[in-house]
Formats: structure tokens, C-alpha cells, sequence
């Protein structure tokens, strides 16, 4: 029986694909409005003789919404397929943070899809800059984010001075209060039984007892406790005199 040869399967033409932002409905920015950031993906296309295929574009849409999350943004990313091409103006046109921009040029690259920010000299995900590139937006997005962690903790100690709930469950100790300022923010009330529990705990401790000791103690007086949550009061307690 004769052997059929297999015979590679074409590739798919190269589509190239533009991408538009602007975080307002009013367009009149110098250097970011619609029209001039399609002015430039065109131009840029024409340069190397590239039919646009189409140009998606998000008007009103903020910046710090994930382009995966954006109406025409997320049109965008599911029909780019293997040997596409995807041009944008600027990198915060899609991106809202070089972590973002970061993880979405890997993916790209796994993908095999060319991704052109012009602001930043045009190809980023696969000539000679952009190694450079990913290694620029590598820095900045651990900067970012020890930014981000800084502001929450920020955050948190700021709440904790005002004596207002973090988040998640009640803290032993205390009973919510009425909503206060903007946002989620309870008061904290002290609740007089379970601080009498908590001044109890922190002096088993101090007498030696162990966390298991001491929930056992504290769950014979009528108190629902963990020796986790024993652990977690006792470094509330360091840490408020600390």
C-alpha cells in the first residue's frame, strides 16, 4: 500500500489589528485623542505596507481597567490568533501598569502574536528591544507593586488608628458599629465580655500556658475560639504595644 505524504497545512494569513483608548468622552488631548492615535497606527502601517485589518476602540473607558475587561479590548484579544499583529499609539492606551503591559507581552510572545507600542519604538515582543523592553517593564511593575503593598499597608494602619474594621470577619474583641465616612468602614465597639477574655489570655500567656491551653480555657467560659485565633490576639496585642 502506497504511503501518503503529509502536506504542511498553509499558514494563516498575517492580520494586523489596531487598538484605540481614550479615558473620556471628550477627545480634545493633545497627542491622545482617537483620531490622532488612528492617524498614527495608520501611518505607521502604511510605512510597511500593512492593511489594517480593524481598529478597535474603547471611548470613555478608564485607564485602569484591564484591557481583557474592556468592551472592545476583550473583542480584541479573542480574535488575535498566531501570527497577528496588534499596534497601538501608546502603552497606556492598553495598559494600565507596566506589570499589566508585562504579563500580557509574555503571553503574546508565548502566542506568537507581535504586539507594536509605538511610543516605544514599535515592536516590543519580538525584535532586538524588546528584551530591553521586558526588562525595563519588569523593574517598574516590582516598583509599582511595592508602591501598591506600601499604600496598604498605609491603609490598614490608618483604619486600625481609628479603630475601624479591615475587613473579613469580626475581630475577637470587638462588635460592629455603625458605617462610618465613605467606603465599607465600621467602627469597632469594644465588646466589655470578650475584652475581659482578651486581658485573661495575654496573662495565661505571659504565666506560660500554651495556645491550646488557653483555647480549651477560653472554650470552657462560652467563648467559640480557635488556638489559631489565640495566636492572632496575642500578636494584635504585641503589635498594639509594640
Amino acid at each position: 500500500m502506497a504511503k501518503r505524504s503529509l502536506q504542511p497545512l498553509p499558514r494563516p494569513e498575517q492580520r494586523v489589528y489596531g487598538y484605540c483608548r481614550v479615558s473620556t468622552d471628550r477627545q480634545a488631548d493633545s497627542g491622545i485623542s482617537l483620531d490622532e492615535q488612528q492617524r498614527k497606527l495608520e501611518a505607521r502601517c502604511a510605512e510597511h505596507g500593512w492593511a489594517l485589518e480593524h481598529v478597535y476602540v474603547d471611548a470613555g473607558v478608564s485607564g485602569s481597567t484591564p484591557l481583557s475587561k474592556r468592551p472592545e479590548g476583550s473583542r480584541l484579544l479573542a480574535v488575535v490568533r498566531p501570527g497577528d499583529i496588534v499596534i497601538a499609539a501608546k502603552m497606556d492606551r492598553c495598559f494600565r501598569s507596566a506589570f499589566d503591559a508585562l504579563e500580557t507581552i509574555k503571553s503574546f510572545k508565548k502566542r506568537k502574536i507581535s504586539l507594536w507600542l509605538l511610543d516605544l519604538g514599535g515592536d516590543v515582543s519580538g525584535n532586538g528591544i524588546s528584551e530591553l523592553i521586558a526588562t525595563v517593564l519588569a523593574a517598574v511593575s516590582q516598583f509599582e507593586r511595592t508602591l501598591i503593598s506600601e499604600r496598604i499597608c498605609a491603609a490598614k494602619a490608618n483604619l486600625r488608628h481609628h479603630n475601624k474594621h479591615q475587613g473579613g470577619k469580626r475581630p475577637f474583641g470587638y462588635q460592629f458599629g455603625e458605617a462610618n465616612g465613605r467606603g465599607r468602614a465600621r467602627e469597632l465597639v469594644p465588646d466589655e465580655a470578650e475584652q475581659t477574655a482578651i486581658a485573661e489570655l495575654v496573662a495565661m500567656r505571659q504565666a506560660g500556658r500554651t495556645l491550646m491551653d488557653i483555647r480549651d480555657t477560653l472554650r470552657g467560659q462560652g467563648f467559640a475560639i480557635s488556638h489559631q485565633s489565640v495566636a492572632n490576639i496575642l500578636a494584635r496585642q504585641e503589635g498594639a504595644t509594640a
